[in-house]
């Protein structure tokens, strides 16, 4: 929806007329159903301006996320509206005076819809902003996909690097290492055992002999 000529004469007035800004009043933008806290799509919505003071109208303006203002109606003390356009109906909202507030209502609220409402009245000459009312969708939160725990193959076991247990194959085979090796290296021994004897004998008869052919020769 494009700033109508009615917005920029109001935001004018408001920067440059002195006395414009004053807040010799309060006024009020809310949800109407105190019990919302953000518009669902699809849903009708009801905002309303409440003033103590007398006036002669009051201007509904939306500001948008990119901070661009877009005016919606005007109505009447007498609670007549004129939307944008100056068409008196709108296809999307509808304006009224109830009391002494001013009601808006979005009849199906869209992402279109979303932004910061206002209300803005003349009384005694003197325009009177008030505080805007967010109207945004909740904002969705997403939680970080947690990462998978690690799987195995089908039919593959997985070993334990540090087996408490011994494995019994290699039990068994350090056991027939170690017969075989007893087997083989006990007779080695005994008869280098039996050589070293048979040498020293040999050695022992030698000098033996030695000894008696050298007395005969005397």
């Amino acid at each position: 929806m494009a700033t109508s000529p009615a917005l920029l004469l109001v935001l004018t007035l408001g920067l440059c007329c002195p006395g414009v800004r004053g807040q010799r009043h309060t006024m009020t933008v809310r949800f109407h159903d105190r019990s919302i806290t953000h518009p669902r799509v699809g849903q009708q919505l009801e905002l309303e301006c409440l003033t103590t003071k007398e006036d002669s109208g009051a201007f509904w303006i939306r500001q948008d996320k990119g901070g661009n203002l877009h005016f919606i109606v005007f109505t009447s003390s007498l609670s007549r509206s004129t939307f944008d356009g100056n068409e008196k109906r709108s296809t999307r909202f509808e304006a009224r005076k109830d009391g002494s507030s001013y009601r808006l209502v979005v009849k199906s609220f869209t992402q279109e819809d979303e932004g910061t409402y206002f209300c803005v009245m003349n009384s005694n000459q003197v325009l009177y902003f008030s505080r805007g009312q967010p109207v945004f969708f909740p904002v969705l939160t997403t939680v970080a996909p947690t990462a998978p725990a690690p799987t195995t193959q089908h039919g593959i076991t997985e070993k334990d690097p540090c087996p408490m247990t011994p494995d019994p194959e290699t039990s068994k085979k350090k056991e027939t290492n170690f017969f075989c090796e007893v087997f083989i290296w006990v007779p080695l021994a005994a008869a280098c055992l039996l050589l070293l004897l048979a040498l020293a004998v040999t050695v022992t008869l030698c000098q033996k002999t030695r000894r008696r052919r050298c007395r005969c020769k005397r």
